[in-house]
């Protein structure tokens, strides 16, 4: 397994091992040994996926202190434009944010540590989007920033995504 830290601390790329033949392919995907190594202990303790058709946005979202949530995702099936917006803050790259295409074929994962809000668009139709947890689901504590907010200049490289009412309705990073 590669892991791989970017300009966002804390945020990591794995690119697991993948083993193939002509049977198919096999991979660890999670190896508590190799992640400790980046100072990540979190136990999971909620796995989550969605499906989605081609051009749905989901995001931007994140869960509030005490409830806030670390998450290592990745694509079973199609493909994402992957978003991660560092919401700390007291940091030095508060508002920035990082993309990357996650997909079945090329099997990155991202691990999105508490203090980063998350999105992501559908480049396929049927895109199976699975996320592992570090904290539980708590409706009190959720959260989002708009998709769209000028301020945070994300080239999603579409102008009218499918996405829901409450992420349309999200407030901007300012006002959070």
């Amino acid at each position: 397994m590669e892991i791989k830290e970017i300009y966002l601390k804390g945020i990591l790329i794995v690119n697991p091992r993948v083993f193939e033949d002509n049977r198919g392919y096999f991979f660890e995907s999670y190896n508590f040994h190799d992640f400790s190594k980046y100072g990540i202990t979190d136990c999971f303790v909620q796995d989550n996926q969605s499906m989605s058709d081609k051009n749905v946005l989901r995001g931007l979202h994140f869960q509030k202190e005490p409830f806030a949530q670390g998450k290592l995702v990745r694509v079973l099936q199609g493909a994402v434009l992957d978003v991660v917006v560092d919401i700390r803050k007291d940091s030095p790259t508060y508002g920035k944010h990082f993309k990357i295409v996650l997909s079945e074929i090329n099997k990155i994962m991202l691990w999105i540590p508490p203090g980063f809000a998350h999105g992501f668009l559908t480049l396929e139709n049927k895109t199976v989007f699975f996320y592992k947890c570090s904290q539980f689901y708590n409706k009190e504590s959720e959260s989002s920033i708009l998709w769209n907010d000028p301020k945070l200049a994300i080239d999603w490289g579409i102008q009218s995504p499918i996405v829901s009412e409450k992420d349309a309705m999200a407030p901007s990073l300012e006002s959070f």
